[in-house]
């Protein structure tokens, strides 16, 4: 890819003109271009400190970059994907900087990272950052850089002191961690002095206006696509969810002060349009919002609807979407067992499902995505069969509807209720069984590798051990063959794949992310947990 790329952007914000003694930064995106562009929070952070005159910024991709400052003092990076730690080692090697923070000099940038797999659990990735940082941006870039400012001058390890006493600034080197024996859990976690805060409170931003698009272009991987973000979080809080969880509260968006004005924004510049956040029909003017994108004047906008929730499918939805070209609607049920949705917390009937697939026919959809799992904690053979059971009766209710089953295997994820439960041997039996028992009906079935799934729950409940094995396994490709190689590797010097992955682990033992607080305190987590296991 060449420059001009860079020349298809529309931009939806002003750039400042950098000031003579800026900062100079890269922000990276460590894919390519397509995927980053198409990254909201990669937009918004970028458009963030682009907007500043006390910084120069280049942008990065793997396969293209602008033109960079030669002597940067600051490297982030936006982290989106658990996978691509390797595209970071690699983009740090072609700056010619060391992999490992601790093979840093004064000289090298301050390496600094943020987005949502460094937020959930950045151990794995710790030990090559010098600054990670937890939470919405929105308050915690600006922090970041007005702190950097007092201290650029300084040497390194002032830097990063000063940088950890501000909130929701993660700095790994600053904190030991010591283990029971080299391969058995974590004995404790501690700063490694007095002024520095053994606990850091992820940010949240509180505000009413959030984030939108600040570049439209073609060459995105959603082409020329304007997102707005109409609902931050979920207040359903389903146990094994981390979008919930990590994210709480429930913010909304400002219809008046915010979604309007900014879609009347983006519409200027393209007629695609995409609505996201974790239950967008939630908003508590949804239906308001819908009124507003069905006036004639936006009859050639192309609308894109991120999950809704099953009960909010109305035919005026279903009618809305169709008209503005979308023809698909997805939503996530979970399981066709009342008992393993009783499990999980998901508020939701069988019929409430089916009337979602009767409604969206109804509005003219032609076709619909349920997202399912398997492997929940407590689920048995029969829910499984459930969950065929319920495929049928939605098929019979809504001839003709496309259906289409997406299917994950439960991962614990950090900060959520499960996180102390392991990953089901038998989940890949039994996405076998859906296959076969689901493919014949004319349902179309959309399993989730096993495999990724067992990668994604090793790097999600992963300490900063793992460190060494991300490095063995980029040599060796990113299969799970190439983990179990490295793991053998490493046998005695770190625990083994199924400590990570399948054990189901102690409310008393100390996480990997103990010191790193989310919204809810471990207290309620735990008792969440128990609530759970009474319907187990």
């Amino acid at each position: 890819m060449t420059s001009s790329v860079f020349d298809c952007e529309r931009l939806l914000f002003t750039p400042a003109t950098p000031n003579h003694d800026a900062i100079p930064v890269i922000f990276a995106f460590p894919n390519e271009y397509t995927v980053g562009i198409t990254s909201l929070g990669y937009q918004v952070v970028w458009a963030t400190l682009a907007m500043r005159d006390d910084l120069q910024v280049g942008r990065l991709f793997t396969d293209i970059r602008e033109q960079l400052p030669r002597h940067p003092e600051l490297l982030g990076f936006s982290m989106s994907w658990e996978l691509d730690y390797v595209n970071i080692f690699n983009l740090l090697e072609s700056l010619e900087i060391p992999i490992r923070a601790n093979s840093r000099h004064q000289n090298h940038p301050l390496i600094f990272g943020g987005g949502p797999v460094l937020t959930a659990n950045p151990e794995p990735y710790a030990e090559f950052f010098d600054v990670i940082l937890l939470g919405d941006g929105e308050n915690l870039l600006g922090d970041f850089i007005d702190t950097y400012k007092k201290v650029r001058n300084a040497d390194k390890e002032t830097q990063l002191k000063t940088l950890a006493q501000v909130p929701g600034i993660y700095i790994p080197s600053l904190y030991v961690i010591e283990y029971i024996i080299p391969d058995g859990e974590i004995k404790s976690i501690n700063p490694i002095s007095a002024e520095i805060p053994p606990i850091i409170q992820k940010q949240t931003y509180r505000g009413n206006t959030l984030s939108a698009s600040t570049v439209v272009t073609e060459k995105a991987a959603w082409e020329n696509i304007y997102m707005i973000e109409v609902v931050r979080s979920c207040p359903e809080m389903c146990r094994f969810c981390l979008a919930s969880y990590l994210t709480l509260p429930l913010r909304t968006a400002s219809l008046e002060n915010s979604l309007i004005p900014g879609i009347e924004r983006g519409l200027k510049v393209t007629n695609r349009l995409g609505l996201l956040g974790a239950s967008v029909t939630q908003h508590p003017e949804f239906t308001e919002l819908l009124d507003y994108i069905s006036q004639p004047k936006y009859d050639d906008v192309r609308l894109s609807v991120a999950s809704v929730r099953t009960n909010t499918v109305t035919v005026k939805l279903a009618e809305t979407l169709t008209k503005r070209d979308t023809r698909s609607l997805t939503i996530a049920v979970e399981s066709g067992s009342e008992k393993v949705r009783k499990i999980v917390n998901k508020k939701l009937h069988n019929d409430e499902i089916i009337q979602a697939a009767i409604n969206a026919k109804a509005g003219g959809l032609s076709s619909l995505k349920l997202y399912g799992m398997v492997g929940i904690p407590g689920e048995e053979p029969e829910d499984v069969d459930a969950t065929v059971k319920m495929m049928e009766d939605v098929r019979k209710a809504a001839p003709g509807l496309r259906l289409t089953l997406g299917c994950s295997t439960f991962v614990p994820k950090s900060h959520t209720p499960f996180q102390w439960f392991g990953v089901n041997k038998q989940a890949e039996k039994r996405l076998q069984l859906l296959q076969k028992q689901i493919k014949p009906q004319g349902i179309e079935f959309r399993p989730e590798s096993y495999n990724w799934s067992i990668i994604q729950a090793l790097l999600s409940r992963g300490d900063r051990r793992l460190s060494q094995l991300l490095e063995l396994t980029r040599d060796f490709g990113d299969s799970l063959g190439s983990y179990k190689r490295a793991f053998k590797q490493l046998k005695g010097k770190i625990p083994d794949l199924n400590f990570y992955v399948h054990s189901n682990w102690s409310t008393e033992q100390i996480l990997p992310w103990n010191h790193l607080q989310g919204p809810l305190p471990q207290s309620t987590l735990i008792k969440h947990l128990a609530e759970a296991e009474l319907k187990i």
